[in-house]
């Protein structure tokens, strides 16, 4: 695996990736706030045809925006990232799919759960993301077209608005 924006301070250790973010970063791409932003977090391995990917991730969110989850990445004009993103003092269940131009998608959580679990699924062009709150009962964030042909995909954090926080992912997995 390799990163894209390597962080500040991590580990890759017994299964379990450790991150401190740095400050002022973020993925994003022009719409509503006229920005482009490819300076976030992520520690990828390529994939070539349709894939599972999954992981659990921890994160001591304290700042606007504060994010931590899965990217899938054609390029900086092409990805996709879901997971935790913090608004607000809440915890959103958060995808954003861009093909030039980023949109964004988030849904509340109860009581800031500790972790959460994610899941993507490609089918072709067809991204499918899903997160659990328990490991089991998986629920339907996002169905998407993304790009067919190669990719890369893995753990992405950022600290947009913040000074950095801490993420942990464990599990990462993906199947081919």
């Amino acid at each position: 695996m390799e990163w894209l924006n390597k962080p500040p301070e991590w580990t890759d250790r017994d299964g379990k990736i450790t991150v401190h973010t740095g400050p002022r970063t973020d993925f994003w791409r022009t719409t509503h706030y006229g920005f482009i932003r490819d300076s976030g977090h992520f520690y990828y391995r390529p994939v070539a045809g349709d894939f599972t990917a999954e992981v659990e991730v921890r994160g001591r969110y304290r700042d606007l925006y504060d994010q931590a989850g899965l990217m899938v990445r054609q390029d900086a004009h092409t990805w996709m990232k879901c997971g935790i993103e913090f608004v607000e003092g809440v915890q959103q269940a958060s995808a954003v799919v861009t093909r030039e131009y980023s949109d964004w998608s988030v849904a509340p959580l109860a009581a800031n759960p500790p972790a959460i679990r994610l899941r993507v699924v490609r089918r072709g062009a067809a991204l499918e993301v899903s997160y659990s709150l328990d490991s089991a009962a998986y629920t339907l964030l996002r169905l998407a077209y993304l790009a067919e042909g190669p990719l890369q995909v893995g753990p992405m954090c950022a600290s947009p608005d913040g000074t950095g926080f801490d993420v942990t992912f464990a599990g990462f997995s993906v199947d081919e």
